[in-house]
């Protein structure tokens, strides 16, 4: 038995689907999390339940919100789940009357009832159900409260069908009703009656299905448009959204008790006269990403980093060389291990806690509310080039991994707009950047760490911006809105807050454990063999022969040698893998670390151009194909590739040049 869980966007859908199922799937405080439907077991049941992206109507404008209107046209799902937000009630209930028109086993879930109580509101859940025909039940999803009484629902095969739900139209659409059902030859067919209202509602998917297996139904429409536009002055979709509204606003009266004037959430209000303000948002913003920063690379990160560096390079290798040596390992197999696996996969290793502190001060922005402040803030900016504050989104999803942000692209409705937003996701600093960000700033920049990563996001989002405002030139201009309802600010779970950190950097863990493993190795063993035979001098290498040949390439950005290039080539695969690249290259002694080293190959500026290069060229292999499969063209794929790479010469070559001129 399949169950569909419908609901706004930002109601708490994934906070009650992992409460419920036992799993743990992505949760922001924005919209458009849920780009696509995901499947879990309600706990104790045999129902299975679909997550899918939240909606407004079941009038699909974007991708995502087309998945959800497609699980009820191809009967994907037997029952409805419905999560309604009690603090926005009147118009969650929109979404509602559409799904209980569908006349399928439905069942309301009221959300956030904490933050509607705190608002001096109170909603007769019982009543609701009364009145709209179903069961009613009331939740705090993000704290698990009444969640197990949703799981004992289910427990019972299947949901109650409720009593059939039908809103009177009024004669004019209720006799329109009835002749787009005449010509479905399907009267007395309770789902039909659900289809017809949505194709004089001009629902794209059902519009399209219908008038091409009843081409006469386009005939009809057109006729039942021009009479009630001169019967009632209005058009067709309008007096149903009028009779549907008034039907909504009744059931509220009488459901819902308000102590006085609503309170407002005096936190939320005085926090945003800064944090959206069309001044001082930005600011705020690139203030919080400063701290951020400097708890990920200062205060906390970097003391925990340097100890497990200690650890790798010392006790590990040391005690490694003693087993090897107890068990007569010959040198080939002994380089193998201290000189591929341990310096190259512990290169990488001794970031990893920085990588999850980060992730768990962006997953505590996220859930408290504050992303979602963001991309309002962003909106006028966004709109200089051609986009709305819904595409930075996707864009802020790129911090952690440019994979997702592009398949987050799918929540945007214009193609233009979600193109533009694919093309410039990979500019935004990812997480596996954040490894070679870490070695360059602790060997170069260890006063002022914060700043130095905070100049590369930054840089990465107005590169962004301007690509995108150049392309915008030579696309078709389409007009777009952008709404967002802003949530309360929230306490984060703590439990909720781990979890999350653990979803996002545990890809990093797993590269470690098997990519960029495998790809170290390799490195190794292309900078171990030579033409002359193995354990050749490094210079001698095939992979020193290899990088070479490109390196006079990049001597106009102040980094010519070969093993920065290999670097660069090897960072194509995965952009961890830089790192490891130069443990291994650059020989770092026993006791030393990179960092350490670092200096004897760059100065400042150099540093400083290579981390811009790395920052924007060339996306890693999981992004190309992930950038394949959403745009569905390999020409623009191969563009992507073609144009970041000069891109990110451009500006490294800007900033080397700047820098050149401002300290000589």
């Amino acid at each position: 038995m399949d169950t569909a869980l419908f609901g706004n966007p930002n109601t708490g859908k994934t906070s009650l689907f992992n409460q419920i199922t036992g799993a743990y799937e992505y949760v922001g405080n924005w919209s458009g999390v849920t780009v696509d439907k995901k499947v879990g077991q309600i706990k104790d049941s045999s129902h299975s339940l679909i997550d899918l992206p939240g909606v407004y109507s079941l009038n699909p404008l974007s991708d995502d919100e087309r998945v959800a209107s497609m699980a009820l046209l191809n009967e994907d799902a037997d029952q409805i789940l419905n999560i309604v937000n009690a603090n926005q009630l009147e118009r969650s209930l929109y979404l509602t009357v559409e799904l209980l028109e569908t006349n399928l086993p439905l069942v309301i879930v009221l959300n956030m009832v904490d933050l509607a109580n705190k608002r001096g509101i109170t909603i007769n859940v019982e009543r609701l159900g009364e009145l709209l025909g179903v069961k009613s039940y009331s939740t705090v999803a993000r704290k698990g409260k009444g969640c197990d009484e949703i799981v004992r629902l289910f427990k019972d095969e299947p949901l109650e069908t409720a009593a059939s739900f039908k809103i009177d139209y009024g004669p004019e659409i209720e006799a329109a009703i009835s002749k787009v059902l005449i010509e479905l030859g399907e009267h007395d067919n309770e789902k039909k009656r659900w289809v017809a209202v949505q194709y004089l509602l001009n629902n794209e998917i059902i519009q399209h299905t219908l008038d091409q297996s009843f081409p006469s139904l386009k005939t009809v429409k057109q006729e039942i448009e021009t009479e009630i536009r001169e019967a009632k002055g209005y058009t067709l979709d309008e007096e149903i959204h009028l009779r549907k509204t008034a039907f909504i606003g009744d059931v509220v009266a009488q459901v819902t008790e308000t102590e006085g004037k609503r309170k407002e959430l005096s936190l939320t209000s005085w926090i945003d006269h800064i944090a959206v303000h069309p001044v001082f948002g930005i600011p705020f913003f690139l203030g919080v990403l400063l701290v951020v920063f400097q708890l990920t690379f200062g205060w906390l990160g970097t003391p925990i980093s340097d100890a497990l560096d200690a650890f790798f390079s010392g006790p590990l290798t040391t005690g490694a060389q003693y087993v090897l040596d107890q068990m007569n390992a010959v040198p080939f197999i002994q380089a193998v291990v201290l000189n591929g696996i341990i310096a190259g996969v512990g290169g990488v290793l001794v970031f990893v806690p920085q990588i999850f502190i980060l992730f768990f001060f962006i997953s505590l922005l996220e859930d408290s509310g504050y992303m979602a402040r963001v991309a309002i803030v962003m909106d006028r900016l966004m709109e200089f080039i051609g986009l709305n504050g819904k595409a930075f989104i996707p864009l802020v999803i790129g911090f952690g991994c440019n994979v997702p942000s592009i398949m987050a692209a799918r929540t945007i409705e214009q193609p233009k707009e979600r193109l533009l937003t694919i093309l410039i996701s990979p500019f935004m600093s990812c997480s596996a950047r954040l490894s070679v960000y870490a070695l360059f700033v602790a060997a170069f920049f260890e006063k002022y760490q914060a700043v130095i990563v905070l100049s590369l996001y930054t840089l990465g989002i107005v590169v962004a911006i301007l690509v995108a405002k150049v392309f915008s030139l030579f696309l078709k201009n389409e007009k777009s809105y952008f709404v967002m309802e802003l949530p309360p600010y929230n306490v984060p779970q703590f439990g909720q807050l781990l979890r999350s950190t653990w979803d996002k950097g545990k890809g990093f863990v797993k590269k470690a454990g098997t990519f960029i493993f495998g790809g170290t190795v390799f490195i190794w063993l292309f900078s171990y063999l030579g033409p002359h035979g193995a354990n050749v001098p490094i210079d001698d290498s095939f992979m020193a022969i290899v990088s070479g040949v490109f390196a006079p390439i990049f001597a106009p950005l102040g980094f010519a040698s070969w093993q920065a290039v290999s670097a660069l080539i090897t960072g194509f695969l995965a952009k961890e893998v830089v790192v490891s690249t130069m443990n291994i290259l650059y020989h770092v002694p026993a006791g030393e670390t990179m960092a350490n080293l670092l200096p004897q190959f760059y100065t400042p500026l150099t540093a400083y151009t290579f981390l811009v290069f790395v920052l924007l060229y060339t996306p890693c292999l999981s992004t190309v194909a992930i950038m394949k499969k959403e745009t569905g063209s390999t020409k623009l794929t191969l563009f992507s590739l073609v144009y970041s790479f000069v891109v990110a010469y451009a500006v490294a070559l800007g900033v080397y040049k700047a820098g050149q001129f401002f300290l000589t």
